[in-house]
């Protein structure tokens, strides 16, 4: 028996199939949720702009008068109010949280939304729903990095850092993607990667893999020998000539099988910890499509076993035609999804 149409992945060791299945279930749309009006804690403000606040509403003459403490009306009037849904503010003062524990984090964002739900307990279940989603959601983006990174044939981890005498962090952010982009579209680029601040000087920079074809690097590599003021100590390193005169200093570390695990983890680090999103290139597949035979099949595994364990040399078919054993070459030409 054939499976066809299957959708196969890498995890890194094994290829793995998803025979096609059908849904009966029809999705739903969710209903709108319900809005509210947040007041910012006067704590958001300076007491220099409170003041600055209250003092415009009196006409002073030019006469010495000395600074009177503001009544409650006045300092209820100086709070800033916005209206948002339940959801849209629970992710802003999840951003707020990033460098607290799970447990205190928990803690502050149910005392802050707390004023918005009948009880403590729906406040508690609401947040603690709101925690399972976002787990949810962090366990996908690190199955679709994993699934894209294997299936592609990246060769170099990369930084880029800007030059202040060269860009703003908004035009270095909007032109090195553009940049990319182009590299994608006449040099076949693929690339995946994050944005990141430096930990003391907080200075915007990129962290990526690339897959960079022989014949299509931009400039020259070079090799430069530089201290380190982080590390506290002399680097060698290889830089792109190309986007160093336009952007500010780059890294290009050329990877294997062992360092591609590690920039992985790398990657992964900063979706975990402060939540930020891998920027992807568009021709980036999870999955290429293939007809799997039955001799090709170690077992099934997953869920219910309705994922197929391949064989490493397993045969490649596209709609009836066999393309040959698995391989880069043969996994270019056939069809891919995500």
């Amino acid at each position: 028996m054939a499976f066809g149409e299957c959708k196969v992945y890498s995890d890194g060791s094994h290829y793995i199939a998803i025979p096609p299945s059908t849904n009966p279930k029809k999705r739903r749309p969710k209903p709108p949720e319900e809005q509210i009006v947040v007041m910012d804690d006067a704590d958001d403000f300076t007491e220099t702009e409170q003041q600055n606040d209250l003092v415009e509403k009196h006409d002073f003459n030019d006469e010495v008068v000395p600074f009177c403490e503001p009544t409650v009306e006045e300092v209820e009037k100086t709070k800033k109010t916005r209206t948002l849904t339940k959801q849209e503010y629970f992710e802003e003062l999840y951003g707020q949280t990033t460098n607290l524990k799970k447990r205190e984090r928990k803690a502050y964002i149910v005392e802050k939304m707390r004023p918005y739900f009948k009880d403590l307990d729906k406040t508690k279940e609401y947040v603690k729903i709101q925690f399972d989603r976002k787990l949810r959601n962090l366990i996908c983006r690190r199955v679709r990095l994993s699934r894209k990174t294997y299936l592609a044939n990246f060769n170099y981890f990369c930084t880029f850092t800007y030059d202040g005498l060269k860009h703003t962090e908004e035009s270095f952010r909007r032109k090195l993607m553009d940049t990319f982009k182009k590299m994608v579209y006449r040099r076949n680029w693929k690339y995946e990667g994050v944005w990141e601040r430096s930990p003391e000087k907080k200075r915007l920079h990129f962290h990526g893999l690339f897959e960079i074809p022989d014949g299509t690097m931009p400039g020259e590599l070079i090799t430069v020998k530089d201290y380190s003021p982080f590390k506290k100590k002399v680097q060698v390193t290889n830089q792109s000539t190309y986007f160093n005169e336009r952007f500010g200093r780059t890294t290009f570390e050329e990877l294997d099988t062992q360092t591609l695990g590690a920039a992985i983890a790398y990657l992964m680090k900063y979706i975990e910890k402060t939540g930020e999103k891998i920027v992807y290139s568009k021709n980036l597949p999870q999955y290429f499509i293939s007809d799997i035979m039955d001799e090709d099949i170690v077992c099934t595994i997953g869920q219910e076993d309705k994922k197929l364990l391949l064989f490493d040399n397993f045969n490649c078919w596209d709609e009836g035609c066999l393309m040959g054993q698995v391989s880069p070459e043969v996994i270019k030409q056939m069809r891919k999804a995500n």
